[in-house]
């Protein structure tokens, strides 16, 4: 009954082709599969383990009209989808239907999880119930960086954790793995990390403090009209090439003050010539018990400004660092208080 994986991230956008190229060009994914539907058409997208579905037409606007261009379903693979199904409304699931002939489910906001067969039929890309017809080969020009979903961030409202974290326990069988408390000046961000068994789906549940100054997450949630999925990370091997070749390719990222490289012992043991090429890259450092975490992020490439990327490395480390999560925090902060 429970989750095994993210088969799926479902992208919906009123510009399927810009979103596609930003896919392709920038980040190094391969065109795989198209499927025409009656009320929409989608791509097929893969790096690595990451499966993007890229979708537009008349079916997806009233998704648009609320939240823009963002992700509208995160499919689960699981081993028996029915009893999944019947343990998310158990759980208090506000939406159960069907598309395609598999169970849909509400997540949180506009997005839902399409619960599929763990098995895939030999010969079917998704078995997702879709005809996806092959694309020719891409020529590959530079070597695929992106190697699987290392977890995907969700903004939710004030007082509403907690909520969240026992739905996805009770309905998918993910567990608490940590939770970190950010506090920046007037400003607070909670937060809870849930994993499935496998630990092959994680979810960092994000929420303003309600008793604290309106801040990034609050405009979020305005923007997004509500709760909903605020950025994909990526996990690659050597962040240092995938972030160059990014930029060159026309990824813009956050930026980070100097200052935070000011002090990197703790973070990274004071190797001079990795604080370095860090600094260059403007990746951020840290570590837990396990080791060491490097992590970039993308401004948003889309209209709202709700949806944006990450690329992460990890050097052993299982977790997502405190200093890190504190210094996302203030880099969105300063996006958003000058874009």
């Amino acid at each position: 009954m429970a989750v095994q994986d993210i088969v799926y991230c479902e992208l919906f956008t009123s510009d399927k082709v810009s979103a596609v190229d930003y896919f392709v060009s920038a980040l190094g994914f391969s065109k795989v599969a198209d499927s025409v539907e009656t009320d929409r058409s989608s791509v097929l997208l893969c790096q690595g383990d990451v499966k993007l579905v890229v979708t537009s037409g008349r079916g997806i606007w009233r998704f648009l009209d609320s939240h823009g261009d963002g992700i509208a379903d995160l499919a689960f693979s699981c081993d028996d989808p029915a009893a999944a199904g019947e343990r998310a409304v158990g759980a208090g699931v506000m939406r159960l239907d069907s598309a395609r002939g598999n169970l849909v489910v509400s997540g949180f906001g506009g997005v839902v999880h399409t619960l599929l067969p763990a098995a895939v039929p030999q010969g079917e890309l998704l078995a997702d119930g879709r005809r996806w017809m092959p694309c020719l080969p891409m020529p590959t020009v530079t070597p695929a960086r992106i190697r699987l979903l290392d977890h995907v961030a969700v903004c939710l409202a004030g007082g509403t954790l907690d909520w969240y974290a026992d739905y996805y326990r009770d309905a998918f069988g993910f567990s608490r793995y940590s939770c970190e408390y950010v506090s920046v000046g007037g400003q607070a961000m909670d937060s809870i990390v849930v994993r499935s068994a496998s630990g092959r789906a994680t979810f960092t549940l994000v929420a303003p403090d309600p008793a604290k100054e309106r801040g990034q997450l609050d405009t979020y949630l305005e923007r997004n009209s509500g709760p909903g999925l605020q950025h994909l990370a990526f996990l690659v091997d050597d962040i240092i090439a995938a972030v160059g070749e990014a930029r060159d390719r026309g990824v813009e990222f956050l930026n980070t003050p100097d200052a935070y490289y000011d002090l990197p012992a703790e973070r990274f043991e004071g190797d001079a010539q990795r604080i370095s090429e860090l600094r260059k890259a403007q990746v951020l450092a840290d570590r837990d018990e396990w080791g060491h975490l490097l992590q970039v992020f993308s401004r948003s490439p889309y209209e709202r400004n709700t949806l944006f990327f990450e690329l992460i490395q990890r050097q052993g480390s299982r977790g997502f660092g405190s200093a890190n999560i504190r210094a996302l925090y203030e880099a969105v902060e300063r996006d958003r208080l000058t874009s």
